[in-house]
């Protein structure tokens, strides 16, 4: 004959004098009055951001607006828009940045709209930036859209 096993139940843990229980929350109280509106946060200045600055800087762009979209957009933390005096100025700012970015070690970044001048994107990961001539920037306005105020 086999002898049958036989399973030991452990008894279940009890909880330690030493265990600190945490207080309960507090149920907040609710008012009839609006919350204030909090001033919009300014972009968080990462390493890549201020290399960012700094090259437009040097180029001499104008109006440089740095947009906080941290939690705001899925695409990237910040936009920083900018304006150049002319088409060639907007592409020649446009380049520096790509190249300076690349020598940073950040990798070749994607420049759309280089060959016209007009509106042209820097995607630089994290931060998106956004160069123009003056005309257009005025004309599509994304201060507004992101409603970070006008520069007017």
């Amino acid at each position: 004959m086999k002898a049958k096993a036989r399973t030991v139940k452990k008894p279940a843990k009890k909880a330690s004098a030493k265990a600190v229980k945490k207080p309960a929350k507090k149920p907040s109280k609710k008012s009839g009055l609006p919350k204030k509106v909090a001033a919009p946060k300014s972009a968080p200045r990462s390493e890549l951001l201020t290399r960012i600055l700094a090259s437009l800087d040097d180029d001499k762009a104008e109006n440089i607006v740095t947009v906080n979209l941290e939690g705001r957009s899925a695409l990237c933390d910040a936009a920083v828009i900018a304006t150049g005096r002319s088409s060639r100025h907007v592409a020649a700012m446009a380049e520096h940045l790509g190249r300076r970015l690349k020598e940073a070690g950040y990798g070749t970044r994607p420049i759309t709209g280089a060959t016209q001048g007009d509106w042209v994107l820097v995607d630089a990961g994290d931060v998106i930036v956004h160069l123009f001539r003056p005309e257009v920037r005025d004309y599509y306005d994304l201060e507004g859209m992101w409603s970070v105020g006008s520069r007017r």
